[in-house]
């Protein structure tokens, strides 16, 4: 059993949780995830990147938002309880390589699986700018633990909030535009934010790496429901990747298979917030 270390709630709907899983810690590398279950028998299964690991102290941590009806129930387990299955690490670990100057883009909740990445292009010597975006400066995560791995660091809000109030993708193009431009990018946040860096770094031949984890279901290639279309071949996230040539990913087609299961998503959600007024309520009256 994968006892709960500790958790933290970063924003609104995301938490931070800190799973003792010593097999994993220690053979986890950047960009790989885990598959979790909270039952034994025909509970849901849910991909989550793994956003950090501490070998020594035998624990992974898990970053996600509360999306729908596992999530919900995730956000709600304590210090001390137990998920029942968690697998991994599973994908494609992250190429980690010294390229020269990386530009590091994360948009949201997508800083998540940006940090463990981030850090290891670091160690391995390459010179590192971080774009970070969110809608407003309430959604920020781990503000901080990116400032610290930043030669340059540029903060972007969509109201303003805090740091410029632009999208990412406009810091982007002017550093693209420098000489000499940057050695990569790395992009990970919402399908349409990736897209458009994708497009904003085309024109100056910056190669980009996108991370496409938001699709993925099963985590294992068995489902087909991760398959994305990238250099007009088939490939399935969860075994490919969760990391591809951004240049090379449709990611109009991909944004509209995602679109399938919202109107599901967004009803679980919301009846799990209705049972969680209800809730407060019957205990707020006895």
């Amino acid at each position: 059993m994968n006892r709960i270390l500790k958790k933290t709630q970063l924003s609104d709907d995301v938490f931070q949780l800190r799973v003792a899983a010593p097999l994993i810690a220690a053979e986890r590398k950047p960009g790989q995830f885990v598959i979790l279950q909270l039952d034994s028998d025909f509970g849901e299964r849910i991909p989550l990147t793994i956003a950090d690991a501490d070998a020594e102290e035998g624990s992974i941590t898990l970053i996600f938002q509360v999306v729908g009806k596992t999530t919900h129930r995730l956000a709600d387990l304590h210090e001390g309880d137990c998920i029942v299955n968690l697998l991994g690490p599973l994908g494609q670990p992250t190429h980690i390589a010294k390229f020269g100057t990386v530009v590091a883009v994360g948009g949201g909740i997508g800083v998540a699986p940006l940090y463990p990445i981030t850090r290891a292009l670091r160690q391995a010597g390459n010179r590192i700018i971080i774009i970070m975006g969110a809608r407003t400066q309430r959604l920020l995560i781990l503000e901080r633990e990116m400032r610290a791995l930043a030669d340059e660091f540029i903060l972007c809000t969509d109201d303003g909030s805090c740091g410029r109030k632009a999208l990412v993708t406009e810091p982007l193009k002017e550093l693209c535009a420098r000489v000499p431009k940057p050695d990569l990018v790395v992009a990970i946040g919402p399908p349409v934010m990736m897209k458009f860096c994708a497009e904003t770094t085309r024109p100056f031949g910056v190669p980009i790496v996108v991370s496409l984890n938001t699709i993925m279901v099963d985590g294992t290639g068995m489902c087909g429901g991760c398959r994305v279309t990238v250099g007009g071949a088939t490939r399935f996230v969860c075994v490919d990747g969760p990391e591809f040539d951004g240049h090379q990913v449709d990611f109009d087609n991909m944004m509209q298979r995602l679109s399938a299961y919202k109107k599901l998503e967004d009803h679980a959600h919301d009846q799990c917030h209705l049972e969680q007024e209800i809730k407060r309520q019957q205990e707020a009256a006895s």
